[in-house]
């Protein structure tokens, strides 16, 4: 049976390692193209190809495929903090959707027909409700405008070249996988916060916000393993093999606030914490929960870890054994 190439572009960063670790378990090809901006050497398989190099080099990503010969490419490059992109949505637009246009006209140029493109639950507004598949598109920033102008990129692409892509939209990814972990400069993610936060290197952590409508006052997010974000990508690769396209949400169908966050780090480590209440950061929507019917529907996606203090542990056992990070931490895979 024949080897499946794939290149996987940002493939240093959370998700992406972790779906190339996975890649590589279940006999791919793999390379990694990825500009180690934020992404790390230490998070690529040995087994992998790894080419240095950044999207906005329309160059060199065309030597890249036109040398790795991808049956797929996936697409995780893209900047993605939402309080930068609204402070700065001219290098939000740059990166993610003319960086994009580099990639997919070099998918064009060499041939390469299948694309899976990791998006965002912030293509959708804030509901108190349950985000489905179809629900309304209404970014509220403009990193969710970039992230939807390139689904939408995608579509035409398909028209008019033969593209076959997927758009997987996350909500929260969290949780370790092994060797790999969370790791981002500066972090903002709420997990990892807490967990540093008992761990006793930051002096507290912040609620911001105690007065919205949920049981507790503090906000609700849907938090989703690592783990089960990677798997969906591999399922999606075998559903383009007899499909032309799927659009949808990756998300647990449930969330947790942040109390109960706090509350599962002090269960896991033992340790407890200051934690001081603030006032609400501007544009933070009480609930973030997806349903994601078409992605169990479709491509048979059931995240088979979304039970939170199982979440937390992976993500402290991985902080313990990285202090410092992946600087800190054990070398490659």
């Amino acid at each position: 049976m024949k080897t499946i190439r794939v290149l996987v572009v940002g493939g240093a960063g959370y998700i992406g390692s972790v779906t190339a670790a996975k890649l590589v378990e279940q006999g791919y090809q793999v390379s990694i193209f990825d500009n180690l901006s934020t992404g790390h050497i230490q998070a690529i398989p040995q087994t992998a190809a790894f080419y240095l190099g950044d999207l906005k080099d329309s160059d060199r990503i065309n030597a890249v495929i036109a040398e790795v010969a991808p049956d797929i490419v996936f697409h995780f490059a893209a900047l993605a903090e939402v309080g930068e992109s609204m402070r700065n949505p001219t290098l939000y637009y740059r990166e993610n959707v003319g960086n994009s246009i580099n990639l997919f006209e070099a998918c064009v140029a060499n041939g390469v027909k299948k694309i899976i493109f990791s998006s965002t639950c912030t293509v959708y507004p804030a509901t108190q409700t349950a985000i489905t598949d179809e629900s309304t598109l209404l970014p509220q920033n403009s990193y969710g405008e970039t992230k939807l102008a390139v689904e939408k990129m995608l579509h035409w692409f398909q028209s008019a070249y033969g593209f076959r892509y997927a758009v997987l939209r996350y909500f929260n990814a969290c949780g370790a996988y092994g060797v790999l972990g969370e790791d981002h400069t500066p972090e903002s993610h709420l997990i990892p916060l807490v967990l540093q936060t008992a761990l006793g290197r930051r002096s507290h952590i912040e609620i911001y916000g105690t007065d919205y409508d949920t049981d507790d006052g503090t906000c609700i997010r849907d938090y989703v393993h690592v783990a089960d974000l990677a798997d969906a990508h591999l399922l999606a690769v075998q559903y383009l093999d007899q499909h032309s396209n799927i659009t949808c949400n990756l998300g647990s169908g449930s969330g947790y606030s942040v109390r109960e966050v706090i509350d599962a780090v002090i269960q896991v480590t033992g340790n407890h914490f200051q934690v001081v209440e603030s006032a609400r950061r501007k544009g933070d929507p009480s609930r973030l929960v997806g349903q994601s019917i078409t992605a169990q529907r479709e491509l048979g996606w059931i995240p088979k870890r979304s039970k939170l203090t199982e979440i937390v542990s992976t993500a402290y056992e991985w902080m313990c054994q990285h202090p410092s990070g992946y600087t800190g931490g054990n070398g490659n895979i």
